[in-house]
């Protein structure tokens, strides 16, 4: 149908951050650079992402080869970035760093199934909503499967080891509908979450895996209340989109539209 929502899994906390700037990047298609920081999580996305698949293939890598993808991605990016007050050598230095922390510490305690499992197009007709998206993992556990989730960030995993999971429930519970659509596996145990802690200094990275559980309620909602996907429809099909100048991401860095948001008068 050609009248279906298309949302990438992914954009689905920015939709409910800024709407205005939700619908800059993904209707009007603006494009800006991306920043060091995302450079250096897709940095690592893509390192783990080989390391893991080789091992799913039976075809394993070594921690040295997988920190070689962190070192191409960052000098050869396939987009324009905005490195600011980063330097791309930081952030080759600490994406291996921390890719070797995640095949040490993390790797060989997951049964994985699937990896960088991409759903081309998972429609919900009672809603008009389509979506698509890539999920990191999908691992198997002692009562099922779940799907786990790689974040990096300066506040990704507390100092005592905890791993920030909250503000991540819907989006892991749409990560979990695309994988069931992409590989066909149930998933039904609690989403995993592994948190890599950016810092330049190996005292301050760490690593970590937090669960998430009933994210799916929050996004598919009940007889009583509609989930977090109705809504995002009723925000899209209307047409309006207001911005949020309040919100932690409301930068030049981030926003395509900053300078010319009349939102933040």
């Amino acid at each position: 149908m050609n009248d279906f929502i298309v949302i990438r899994a992914s954009s689905m906390p920015e939709l409910f951050d800024c709407p205005s700037r939700w619908e800059a990047k993904n209707i009007r298609k603006i494009r800006m650079p991306s920043s060091g920081n995302s450079v250096l999580g897709r940095s690592v996305h893509a390192a783990t992402a080989v390391f893991d698949s080789a091992v799913l293939d039976g075809n394993p890598i070594t921690i040295d080869d997988a920190s070689g993808v962190v070192a191409d991605t960052i000098r050869n990016p396939d987009e324009e970035v905005d490195w600011g007050e980063d330097k791309p050598q930081d952030a080759e230095n600490i994406g291996i760093a921390l890719t070797g922390m995640y095949c040490r510490q993390i790797a060989p305690s997951m049964d994985y199934v699937a990896v960088e499992a991409t759903c081309e197009r998972l429609e919900i007709i009672d809603i008009g909503i389509a979506l698509t998206g890539t999920t990191d993992r999908v691992v198997k556990t002692a009562d099922g499967h779940a799907i786990a989730d790689i974040k990096t960030g300066k506040s990704a995993v507390a100092a005592d080891g905890t791993v920030k999971t909250q503000g991540h429930a819907a989006q892991m519970a749409v990560y979990e509908l695309i994988a069931e659509s992409s590989t066909g596996i149930q998933i039904d145990s609690p989403a995993k979450v592994i948190g890599l802690q950016v810092a330049k200094t190996d005292k301050g990275r760490r690593a970590g895996v937090g669960k998430i559980q009933g994210g799916r309620e929050l996004i598919l909602g009940d007889e009583d209340s509609p989930g977090l996907l109705e809504h995002a429809a009723a925000i899209i099909k209307s047409g309006l989109f207001p911005g949020n100048p309040r919100s932690m991401m409301c930068h030049a860095k981030y926003c395509p539209i900053h300078g010319a948001c009349k939102w933040r008068k």
